[in-house]
């Protein structure tokens, strides 16, 4: 494509799939040998843009964030970045790595997604205020620097999520381009011949022929064509180019694994992908980083997923689905696949055989508050809730230390914050609030806000005969179904399930 409005047309192209080649990186794994020639390669941001108020650490399972850069800047002015000097990112996917090391899933959050930024860093050192309901990836851009501000979406993935991200990456246009060409080129298949017209809807008229129907391999410019188009290709929307650019992820990885690991494959691969990262200081090195991905090495195709986060249209924007999300990040917290099964373990490996009959009967075990300090407040406009809740509690032996109205009257859902060192009482407590969500806050103590769900159950629930997991410590939640049904495996036909509508 060329001409100025081709070029301008690229700042506008959403670029999920340079998450592909990421996730493909922590995926692939790579050789210790080859490590000092990479570390110089690797760049890193600032950890002090981070917000002070996180969410506690995960008990097993690890989060990644990758984003993927749009700029200009440097390499990306050939490959058709974002226009001027300011880093965008218009995708990002959140990597769960279970516990037990052989589960992994991929989380896409859409670009128009309304979500709450909260206080970022700015360049000269300020910090902003919070915004609500601003566009998800509007959080890259704050402070208007060419790098972008990879910290900000971090603070803002922790505040929509409740999870702590362990890590964050990020890879450019340059990046994704040289990785497809070291692999030789992905596989991907388009359901109808696609033109120039469909990649520029401004172009004026079709344009040449870019992608031929049925299956093929692309590589450098191709790729990049690819994982942009979006009119003209199902219901062209930026949701449905979300599942085409899942599909390409999952053929990526793909790819390398049917190459193996051998020096010849990875080298050109880890060179090309480290060139064009930014990093965080935990990732900072190539030592670190290929560490990291070994641990991942052994994870089935079958076993990585790829989901969007629920969501529905709001106009032309997106709004992320409660509790239907609610119930997917507590899953995440839990360790558990969104098919229901426990995929946890101690952080960075597998639990021993010999710990799981102890978890078991801890999870059949009496709940038992003795010692436990909670607080309790009524997020719903239902009167004496927080006094049936503090009944039942203290009834379980914990200490309610008080009860208040929440500042947010129509909470649909129960949720459990814990502070450091809380998580199992956390746990423990949450098997008498069947369904809510469980997360980590950087306030000591235990505090729950009651939702719809509390106030519509049983007059009597909590029930004191409690001895089975509750969905909330299962991490199963009210995940729906669906989420299972329409996940795509790393292994599903390049063909299947390409757009929404």
């Amino acid at each position: 494509m060329t001409g100025t409005r081709g070029r301008h047309t690229h700042h506008r192209m959403r670029t999920i799939g340079l998450v592909a080649l990421g996730f493909v990186v922590l995926l692939a794994g790579g050789m210790g040998w080859f490590y000092l020639k990479l570390n110089g390669n690797i760049s890193t941001f600032g950890a002090d843009g981070l917000s002070d108020n996180r969410p506690a650490a995960g008990a097993a399972g690890q989060n990644v964030l990758v984003i993927g850069s749009d700029s200009r800047a440097g390499n990306n002015k050939d490959l058709g970045g974002g226009e001027g000097d300011v880093g965008r990112s218009d995708t990002a996917f959140l990597l769960h790595v279970y516990g037990d090391r052989k589960h992994a899933i991929g989380v896409s959050i859409p670009r128009d997604s309304l979500v709450d930024i909260p206080p970022c860093k700015m360049p000269d050192g300020s910090w902003t205020t919070e915004q609500t309901r601003a566009m998800f990836n509007s959080a890259f851009s704050v402070g208007d620097t060419a790098k972008g501000n990879p910290a900000c979406t971090q603070n803002t993935v922790e505040k929509l999520t409740g999870l702590r991200v362990d890590h964050t990456l990020v890879v450019d246009f340059a990046g994704f381009s040289s990785m497809t060409s070291a692999v030789g080129g992905v596989q991907v298949c388009v359901p109808k011949d696609v033109y120039q017209g469909d990649l520029n809807p401004n172009l004026g008229s079709r344009g040449d022929l870019l992608f031929h129907k049925g299956q093929q391999s692309v590589s450098g410019q191709k790729a990049l064509d690819y994982v942009r188009v979006r009119h003209g290709i199902g219901d062209g929307s930026d949701i449905g180019r979300i599942q085409r650019q899942q599909a390409f992820v999952s053929s990526m990885i793909k790819k390398v694994r049917a190459q193996g690991f051998s020096p010849t494959t990875l080298l050109p691969l880890a060179d090309a992908a480290t060139k064009s990262m930014t990093v965080d200081p935990g990732l900072g090195s190539a030592d670190k980083l290929l560490s990291f991905a070994m641990s991942l090495k052994d994870i089935d195709l079958h076993n990585i997923k790829f989901i969007t986060v629920p969501w529905r249209y709001a106009g032309n924007r997106v709004d992320i689905v409660q509790p239907d999300a609610d119930a997917l990040w507590a899953s995440l917290k839990a360790d558990r696949t969104i098919d229901g099964k426990d995929a946890g373990g101690k952080r960075g490996a597998s639990p021993a055989p010999s710990e799981r009959p102890q978890q078991a009967m801890q999870a059949d075990a009496p709940v038992s508050g003795k010692g436990v300090r909670v607080a309790v407040a009524n997020g719903t406009t239902v009167k004496g809730l927080a006094a049936r809740a503090t009944s039942a509690l203290e009834e379980h032996g914990y200490t309610v230390t008080g009860t208040s109205t929440a500042a947010e009257r129509d909470q649909g859902t129960t949720v459990i914050e814990f502070g450091p060192g809380e998580v199992d009482h956390a746990r423990t407590v949450a098997r008498l609030f069947p369904g809510s969500y469980v997360r980590g806050a950087s306030a000591p103590g235990i505090s729950i806000v009651l939702g719809h769900d509390y106030a519509d159950g049983p007059a009597d629930a909590p029930s004191a005969s409690a001895g089975s997991p509750s969905p909330a410590q299962s991490g199963s939640g009210t995940l729906s179904p669906d989420v299972a049904e329409k996940a795509r495996s790393a292994d599903d036909d390049p063909c299947a399930n390409l757009s929404y509508g």
